[in-house]
Formats: structure tokens, C-alpha cells, sequence
């Protein structure tokens, strides 16, 4: 029972007397060849815990169902809590950062890196994937993904949806023609990231936070390396770039065919298991958390619904989302 949070003692002790019911436990520790001291502390938790107890003078083990189930569900809050700690980490990131010494300044020094290498790039991106806390805006002009491309970025991109960082994406429609890269847009747009489509593009841009920006150091090669600059007037370019291209793009969803339906656009897999969610759990953090997708990414889910359905409040959706035949 050492899973469920008791110790060997504790386990012996109840289930001797499991075995023997009303037995005087002063001597216990004798039985079961146990040192006194450890015995008595091991008996005043299993009365505390509710898993002995006093029943006409004598003392009695509860039953094993009941002992089970509320060991179980006492483990798995504590479970539960440990998870939730590891999910709010930054502040131990911050607290470990400030322990480094602040380097000193030189003149000619500029925010500006230079990076060579395709190991090199990823182990940055990855790093800025990481970081990245409220926004990832990328402009790909890729024909086509390769299965190693893919494998090198699903799991950044899943990560940064996961934590309920907005993605936004910019791609060639002709990406649009190959399967596997057409089935990799189609479950990042499930997981909440947004993505456009042109039929020209030629600028590979990618910014984190609207705060570091890396472009290649050679649009016509890309092999030849990148720059990653955190320079606000750099920045400030590629995501006016960014941004006045997204203006002139289309939807990559509809165009993919994810959201055709009788009545007008229809809900994605993602947020049809929203909908539901929405209409059957009272909290959003048990919705999002059934979901498997953060809270942010599942509000912003909701939001989006409510404007595909012309929804005035979540009650309103949930009317004509049922007259629609969605739920």
C-alpha cells in the first residue's frame, strides 16, 4: 500500500488487523516484531486517516474498499497538486536567471545574433518556443514539410498551444497539396493555432512575444544560417510585415474544408468538443482540462464559436448551436 501513502508499518498493522478484528494493539508492535515507538505513531495515523478505529471499545480496521478509495483519492490531490506546480515553473526560471552575473557591457555590442547551422537554429527555436509566453507569429514559405520537418516541430509547436500561447501562421497555398503537411496544418488548427494561406510568399519570418524576431541572414538560402534580434526597430518591421500579409491571406481552415457544413461553416473536431464541454461542465477549467488544451486556448475556442454561430452570450451559442445540430 506504499502507492497509496502508507508506510510498511502502517500496511502490517492494518492488515493484522484485518485478520484479527478487536485485538488490543498495546502489544501489537510485539507481534508483528516491530520497534514500539514507530508502531505507536503508525497507529495514531491510521486513526487519523480513518483507516482504524474505535468501535465499542475495541479497535477495528475500516473496511478495505472504503480504506482503498479514500487513500486513492487523497493521493491523487496530492498528485494533482504536484502537477499544478510544475505547470507555473517561470517563477523558478526567473529566480534561477537572477542568479547569473549581468555581463559587461560592451561598446560595440547589439542585440543582433547571428546563427549558423541547422543544429544550432534548432536548438534556438526550440529555446524560443520555450519562452515564448503570449505569441508565436510564423511566415513559412515551404512547398512541402518533410517527415523530419514535421517530427522536428510538432512537439514546439504542441508545446507552445498546450501552455495557451496564440500561434499564428502564414503559408504557401501550395503546402495545401501535400498530404502529410496538409494533415500537420489540419491537427495544429485543431490544437488552436490559426493559420493563413497566400498564394505568394517568400519571406520566412518568426517572432516570439513581439519581442525577438529571427529572419535568414539570406532570403534566396536559408541554409546559409539566420539572424535573431531583439532590436525594436528590427522587430517592429517583420511584425508589420507579418501583419500586413495576414490582412491579405485567407482563412486555411475553410480552405481546407474543416469547417464546411449544411447551414454555413460548421465547428472544427476541437470545437465541437468545446461545444459539448461548454454545455455540460460548469467551469472552463474543467472543460479546457477534459479537453486537453489550456484555458486560454479554450476560452479563445469559445470566443470563436460564438462569432461562427452570431452568438450573443454562451446560452445564446448553445440555442442555436442545437438548432444547427452540433450538439
Amino acid at each position: 500500500m506504499l502507492v497509496l501513502g502508507l508506510s510498511h508499518i502502517e500496511e502490517d498493522i492494518y492488515r493484522h488487523l484485518l485478520r484479527n478484528p478487536g485485538i488490543e494493539v498495546d502489544e501489537i508492535h510485539v507481534l508483528l516484531r516491530h520497534e514500539a515507538e514507530p508502531t505507536r505513531r503508525s497507529i495514531r495515523r491510521l486513526r487519523e486517516l480513518k483507516i482504524i478505529q474505535q468501535v465499542d471499545g475495541q479497535t477495528r480496521a475500516c473496511e478495505p474498499e472504503l480504506v482503498v478509495a479514500r487513500l486513492a483519492e487523497q493521493r491523487l490531490e496530492e498528485l494533482y497538486d504536484d502537477i499544478r506546480s510544475l505547470t507555473h515553473l517561470r517563477p523558478l526560471v526567473d529566480s534561477l536567471g537572477r542568479e547569473i552575473p549581468e555581463p559587461e557591457p560592451e561598446d560595440d555590442e547589439k542585440p543582433v545574433e547571428r546563427i549558423t547551422g541547422l543544429e544550432a537554429i534548432r536548438t534556438r527555436l526550440d529555446e524560443l518556443a520555450f519562452f515564448a509566453r503570449e505569441e508565436v507569429l510564423a511566415a513559412e514559405p515551404y512547398d512541402a514539410l518533410t517527415p523530419e520537418n514535421i517530427e522536428n516541430s510538432r512537439p514546439l509547436d504542441l508545446r507552445c498551444l498546450r501552455r495557451g500561447v496564440s500561434c499564428r501562421s502564414l503559408i504557401r497555398r501550395v503546402a495545401m497539396e501535400d498530404g502529410p503537411t496538409l494533415a500537420y496544418l489540419q491537427e495544429l488548427t485543431a490544437a488552436g493555432a490559426r493559420i493563413r494561406v497566400l498564394d505568394e510568399l517568400d519571406e520566412l519570418m518568426l517572432v516570439y512575444d513581439r519581442h525577438t524576431a529571427l529572419v535568414p541572414l539570406d532570403p534566396g538560402n536559408t541554409a546559409k544560417g539566420a539572424l535573431c534580434s531583439q532590436e525594436e526597430g528590427i522587430v517592429t518591421t517583420v511584425v508589420n510585415n507579418f501583419e500586413r500579409l495576414w490582412a491579405a491571406a485567407e482563412d486555411f481552415a475553410a480552405l481546407a474544408g474543416q469547417r464546411d457544413g449544411a447551414d454555413g461553416p460548421g465547428p472544427t473536431e476541437i470545437q465541437a468538443k468545446v461545444l459539448r464541454l461548454m454545455c455540460t461542465v460548469g467551469k472552463d477549467e474543467i472543460g479546457a482540462r477534459e479537453a486537453g488544451i489550456a484555458l486560454r486556448t479554450y476560452r479563445r475556442h469559445i470566443s470563436d464559436l460564438m462569432q461562427l454561430l452570431g452568438a450573443e452570450n454562451r446560452a445564446h451559442a448553445a440555442l442555436l448551436a442545437r438548432e444547427r445540430d452540433w450538439i
